[in-house]
């Protein structure tokens, strides 16, 4: 099939009526002027190539933001999400991934953003992005790595600062992703702090959805005050939490959440973490998860002439020689713990059987085996 020659132009489809009518194309110049006379005061604006690391050329249409969100929709670390923990290690068809809860994330902060008068494209680049530099196994893989490198490893800042390094992205949608955390300093852009929101929204109620259809806790277990407040369902809650955000920024014009509304989303945090996050068959699965990680962090930093080169090249600079990376060398284990961070749960797994002779009962296990 290789389309339809209609005036000059190939078509999709022979019967193709669709038309657009007289448009003009707006260059990227006159989007970034319209952008600024729509956006709120203090949101954050686009202009030309934006502000990188390594200069670029600015691209003809799009602003820098959307292509930041393009580069990392594309890019290997976000695909890799798809192969990767939220809550259950090998979740069951209708479970989420970390591909997802980033995708669930993305929708809520543009929800806000769009709201707001903030800059969608850059929120959307954050929320994709936010999550990027997950290892597998879920947060028990910040636990397994950080014992090998100095102040520890955080998935915010390595995904801002290793992992989509590559894609020299701008410098404000990089702070939004390394800060997104609560633990972390705040965001310097609005954009950065709605999806900072937008990430506690989404896994509170996605995670509890997701642990009520597997049997974990019930619907009824919700704490009242979720319940009255916000609902029994995501779609009343994240409406609920949606339209907090938008009368707490028109009432104070900062990005945070009514007061009552907060105390429910945090009660209802408190909770999953006591039931879901917490509970023994949890702390197993993260048991399991860390020793073997460790071990395989352990196996590459002994053999770094084993890691790929695009790893190493990555992590320690294209000037540095794979072959003059010592054995159990600081390089050595800051390119093992980047390159095991990098991978889904599938791969670690059968990493660990192949190159460890890994005893499968003790790898984690997937939901259907945790009682």
């Amino acid at each position: 099939m290789t389309g339809h020659d209609r005036d000059d132009i190939v078509l999709a489809h022979a019967d193709s009526r669709a038309e657009i009518g007289a448009t003009k194309i707006l260059i990227r110049e006159e989007r970034e002027a319209r952008e600024d006379a729509t956006l709120a005061e203090f949101a954050t604006r686009a202009h030309g190539a934006g502000n990188r690391a390594l200069e670029e050329a600015p691209d003809p249409h799009r602003t820098c933001f959307e292509r930041d969100r393009d580069r990392i929709l594309h890019d290997t670390s976000f695909r890799r999400l798809a192969g990767k923990t939220q809550v259950f290690v090998f979740p069951e068809d209708h479970q989420r991934t970390r591909m997802t809860h980033a995708l669930e994330v993305t929708q809520i902060a543009r929800s806000v953003a769009q709201a707001l008068g903030l800059n969608v494209p850059l929120a959307e680049a954050m929320a994709i992005g936010h999550d990027c530099g997950h290892g597998p196994g879920g947060h028990a893989s910040e636990d397994a790595l950080s014992p090998y490198l100095v102040g520890g490893f955080d998935h915010a800042p390595w995904g801002a600062d290793v992992t989509l390094q590559p894609l020299n992205l701008c410098a404000e949608t990089l702070d939004g992703i390394r800060n997104h955390s609560w633990s972390l300093p705040a965001p310097q852009t609005p954009e950065g702090e709605v999806v900072s929101w937008a990430d506690r929204i989404a896994y509170v109620c996605h995670d509890f959805e997701d642990a009520v259809a597997t049997g974990i806790v019930t619907a009824d277990m919700l704490p009242d005050i979720v319940a009255e407040r916000c609902g029994r369902n995501r779609s009343s809650q994240l409406g609920a939490f949606v339209r907090a955000m938008i009368t707490a920024a028109v009432t104070s014009g900062r990005v945070g959440m009514m007061p009552d509304t907060a105390e429910a989303l945090a009660a209802f945090r408190k909770f999953n973490y006591k039931h879901i996050y917490l509970r023994p068959a949890s702390t197993r699965q993260a048991d399991s998860v860390i020793a073997l990680l460790r071990a395989l962090v352990e196996h590459y930093a002994d053999r770094p002439h084993s890691l790929p080169i695009q790893t190493t090249q990555a992590v320690l600079g294209s000037e540095v020689e794979v072959s003059h990376i010592d054995a159990g060398s600081e390089a050595a284990l800051k390119a093992a713990v980047a390159y095991v961070a990098g991978m889904t749960d599938r791969y670690a797994c059968q990493q660990g059987i192949t190159q460890l002779n890994w005893d499968p009962a003790k790898l984690p296990f997937a939901i259907g085996l945790s009682a």
